[in-house]
């Protein structure tokens, strides 16, 4: 199985639709269930000015997302950018969101010189947060009562990746 990873366009909609149509993929992050096709096609559309969107491909098939959000006009945090996932429920845990992060940490770290990369994830959403930590993220808090999820409050953690110092050449 190879996947591929490019630039989400806006005729991704109804990939990004079903995508957050699941049942886990809603349970693990923020977004409300049963998105409309034509909300997903205005946002891939018009994206925010420096957001980054990727999807997972898997025979040509969308299968995982991934939004990294750049600050490009607030000046004290453009080193830093948040990261937003999810794959969909059929696709978790076969290496999607392995390579979803490896690109994000790629374009970050070797294109667009961000220092702090940043990520919100569910206390209880133990894959998510192993697949953070191996791209070197750290658990920096916890926000108790913080999302309303599944008829609950739930708490997140906050996590955060610093890049790390390159090696000089000699």
């Amino acid at each position: 199985m190879i996947i591929t990873i490019r630039r989400a366009e806006a005729g991704d909609a109804e990939a990004y639709a079903k995508i957050f149509s699941g049942p886990k993929a809603i349970w693990g992050t923020l977004q409300i269930p049963y998105p409309s096709v034509e909300m997903w096609r205005k946002r891939l559309a018009e994206p925010l000015e420096g957001m980054y969107s990727f999807v997972a491909c898997v025979d040509g098939e969308v299968v995982g997302q991934l939004a990294l959000h750049t600050n490009p006009n607030r000046p004290r945090r453009r080193h830093a950018a948040g990261i937003g996932m999810a794959v969909r429920d059929d696709w978790q845990g076969k290496g999607v969101g392995t390579a979803l992060m490896q690109a994000a940490v790629d374009l970050a770290d070797k294109w667009l010189n961000l220092s702090r990369l940043e990520l919100e994830v569910y206390t209880d959403n133990e894959p998510a947060i192993r697949l953070y930590k191996k791209f070197g993220f750290q658990i920096e808090g916890t926000a108790v009562r913080a999302d309303f999820r599944d008829g609950e409050f739930a708490d997140i953690y906050m996590m955060a990746r610093l890049r790390p110092p390159r090696e000089t050449k000699p």
